[in-house]
């Protein structure tokens, strides 16, 4: 399966960062909302994400609702599988690029497959 990742698009100065995994026939919108802790350190705090089609149009859910949130053993699989995307390894090409960032994209799409009903 082919897809484009297009990681860290970030406003200047803000918590909240966007990131879209492009797919042939929709497209995966992840928002993380970081805050800063008492040693004043960015965590990761929350993430959702949203399907839509090509034309921007937003795929509801089975439930019927719009957002899923990351929660539970989810969200600590998701900071392990970020946490690597965001290490000097993965920027200086020490590790596998194509690899690492699979693994963020077959998880996100794993938790699609189960949130969503797409035709």
């Amino acid at each position: 399966m082919k897809y484009t990742l297009e990681l860290d698009i970030r406003e200047g100065g803000s918590n909240v960062v966007f990131n879209n995994i492009l797919l042939n026939s929709f497209k995966i919108n992840i928002v993380e909302r970081y805050s800063y802790d008492k040693a004043e350190k960015l965590q990761l705090r929350e993430v959702l994400f949203k399907v839509r089609t090509l034309d921007d149009q937003i795929i509801k859910k089975k439930d019927g609702n719009l957002n899923t949130y990351i929660r539970g053993e989810g969200f600590m699989e998701y900071k392990k599988v970020k946490k690597v995307l965001s290490s000097p390894h993965y920027r200086k090409k020490l590790i596998n690029k194509e690899e690492a960032e699979q693994d963020l994209v077959h998880f996100i799409l794993s938790m699609v497959v189960s949130n969503y009903e797409l035709n």
